[in-house]
């Protein structure tokens, strides 16, 4: 990275997903989920905030999800790394409050992505079904909520989560 200079802004937006009830769950199923959505963010944060601390400045947007604020049945892997990823960024946020350094996430729903597209289309029928705007989000809405983070507009706001899931879920 030091060839390329600092980093200012790290988005983290990894996930994949090993679907199964925890009855049928391998604890590989479970390690590779884990690992891959949540524990991404540990490893880009652990590389990338101690430079953003000795400049005291820096911006972190993780990607969480919609069910790891409500669950979903037979994702008990996926829900568990991206509510956890909700725990991770108000932690964090507080250890960079101080050196200028705001750490959000956002909560997609259902987003019209390729992995969404794997899912069965009798099944992705009732997922928008229970979406109060009736469709799928696309990726450039998750886009704007991550440059609202990243701007200069939101210096105050850190430790927050935003959900852009068309209602789906509120709370």
């Amino acid at each position: 990275m030091a060839d390329k200079g600092p980093v200012d802004i790290l988005v983290n937006n990894a996930g994949i997903t090993r679907d199964g009830t925890l009855m049928r769950m391998s604890r590989k199923e479970w390690d590779e989920v884990i690992d891959t959505n949540l524990g991404s963010c540990f490893n880009m944060a652990h590389a990338t905030f101690p430079s953003m601390r000795e400049r005291e400045f820096g911006r972190i947007v993780n990607i969480g999800s919609i069910n790891g604020q409500a669950g979903q049945y037979g994702q008990v892997n996926y829900a568990a790394a991206k509510s956890g990823i909700h725990g991770f960024t108000k932690a964090l946020a507080q250890e960079g409050a101080r050196y200028n350094i705001t750490v959000n996430a956002i909560a997609p729903g259902y987003v019209d992505t390729d992995m969404v597209a794997a899912v069965p289309p009798n099944v992705l029928e009732k997922i928008v079904a229970k979406v109060p705007v009736g469709r799928l989000r696309h990726a450039d809405e998750i886009a704007r909520g991550v440059m609202f983070f990243a701007a200069d507009e939101a210096t105050f706001v850190t430790g927050s989560t935003m959900s852009i899931n068309g209602g789906q879920h509120m709370y």
